[in-house]
């Protein structure tokens, strides 16, 4: 088995079979990323001591036959937004350079308790307000399938941890897309569940409405493994997964327009195989979702500002313009509107779920477009306004509308396909997206 580029299930399975020692993987992947030439623009830091010491316990673990469950010493990366205990947790940003919480977040204490090994912790946009995962602040990490393009954000330390071979599982946030996202141009599996379905007690915030935790990673059945130890639950089970007798809806709103050629060949290529492995697809809208792009701006906006208005009024000259335009913004929303905003989508959510009631997922591409060239985004100020909003036009549907999502690869670089579903449905999405995957392979 290659180490780094084995699934972390699969390495789960070696350490249980007694076949990998947990001190070894961790050092392998230790070593491999001191010795990558990109490693500085993935990894803000590691954490090897720590690394190594949960490593050694979970070796012991194994030689006794107690293990915590099956990821017990697998390493993962972790977003640099996660508190870390006596480690810099910074978020992307100047703004927050050299802050050392004292405890865990909560998902990392619970995905340490069963047993995972912490290496460290990886870059980010800034403050997690960009799809593109250009930071010119810290680092901009690279993207596995274009040396020119750019990663996918705002977890686009986390992909590329995962992508170049740093890392078997990654943990990342996701607001508007940023599992997903970068999950989608460097070909990973990225998992949301809905908003609320793990704690943020120790996350930074982008927007407290909107955050969510999860895994980037290589395979659903990892999705699945490390979702549950986020959590400290039980795994979803995979077992005899199936597309036949499933329904699937194209939401032929505003997802499906103005596609790139490459996506959208591989999202039509998708649905393919997808009816072959016996799901029925079928098209229809829902014109509501209009109005809820439209209130997205007043949301994330104000939301966002809430938080980090101290921190960006002390010192804006430390934040990347467009980053520190944007949470601005949201200081010249007002309440009454913010709070009548947040009444009229709770209602268009009502009415989505209506509408989509009757089928096991919606599918849509993951981005309509391929990943954008680095100097041009960093050359260009009006091209980065438009293209960040194209990149999440796809992704934020589904934290818009409050649903659990998850992007595959379809096999045609850089060009993933989303399934999502209703809140509190995150076992059957993941059982359904294993089957989709099976399908894809």
């Amino acid at each position: 088995m290659d180490w780094l580029r084995a699934t972390a299930a699969d390495l789960g399975r070696g350490i249980g079979a007694g076949a990998i020692d947990p001190v070894a993987l961790t050092d392998a992947y230790l070593d491999a990323i001191t010795a990558h030439p990109l490693r500085d623009r993935i990894y803000a830091r590691l954490t090897r001591d720590r690394a190594l010491a949960e490593a050694t316990a979970a070796a012991a673990r194994a030689k006794t036959g107690h293990r915590r469950g099956p990821l017990d010493g697998v390493p993962l990366s972790w977003k640099d937004l996660y508190d870390t205990a006596g480690v810099a947790t910074e978020a992307g940003t100047a703004l927050m350079a050299g802050r050392i919480p004292a405890k865990d977040a909560q998902v990392l204490q619970n995905a340490t308790a069963a047993g995972t090994v912490c290496l460290g912790k990886t870059h980010m946009s800034e403050i997690a307000f960009s799809g593109l995962g250009y930071n010119p602040v810290t680092a901009t990490p690279p993207n596995v399938n274009d040396p020119d393009g750019l990663p996918g954000g705002s977890s686009s330390g986390a992909a590329a941890s995962v992508a170049f071979g740093l890392a078997p599982g990654a943990i990342g946030s996701d607001t508007g897309g940023s599992i997903r996202l970068p999950s989608g141009w460097n070909d990973l599996v990225g998992f949301k569940p809905a908003h609320g379905f793990h704690p943020l007690d120790g996350v930074v915030p982008l927007c407290e409405t909107f955050d969510t935790v999860g895994p980037l990673c290589r395979s659903v059945e990892d999705a699945a493994l490390i979702n549950a130890v986020l959590g400290g639950s039980k795994p979803a089970d995979l077992t005899g997964s199936s597309l036949r007798g499933s329904c699937i809806l194209i939401l032929d709103t505003i997802v499906t327009a103005d596609l790139d050629p490459a996506p959208a060949a591989a999202f039509d290529h998708a649905v393919t195989r997808l009816s072959a492995a016996g799901a029925r697809v079928v098209h229809g809208t829902v014109p509501e979702l209009v109005r809820a792009y439209e209130l997205a701006l007043p949301l994330y906006g104000a939301d966002a500002y809430a938080f980090w208005r101290p921190y960006v009024e002390a010192a804006p000259e430390k934040m990347y313009f467009h980053i520190l335009e944007r949470v601005r913004f949201g200081g010249t929303v007002l309440a009454v509107d913010f709070i009548s905003a947040w009444a009229e989508l709770r209602a268009i959510r009502q009415t989505y779920l209506a509408a989509t009631a009757g089928y096991d997922a919606v599918i849509c591409p993951t981005t309509a477009i391929l990943p954008p060239k680095l100097k041009r985004v960093a050359e260009d100020a009006d091209y980065y306004r438009a293209i960040n909003l194209r990149t999440l036009r796809n992704t934020r549907f589904a934290n818009l509308m409050g649903l659990t999502s998850i992007s595959l690869p379809t096999g045609t670089p850089s060009c993933g396909i989303m399934l999502q579903s209703a809140p509190g449905t995150e076992g059957r999405l993941l059982r359904l997206a294993a089957a989709a995957e099976a399908a894809l392979a």
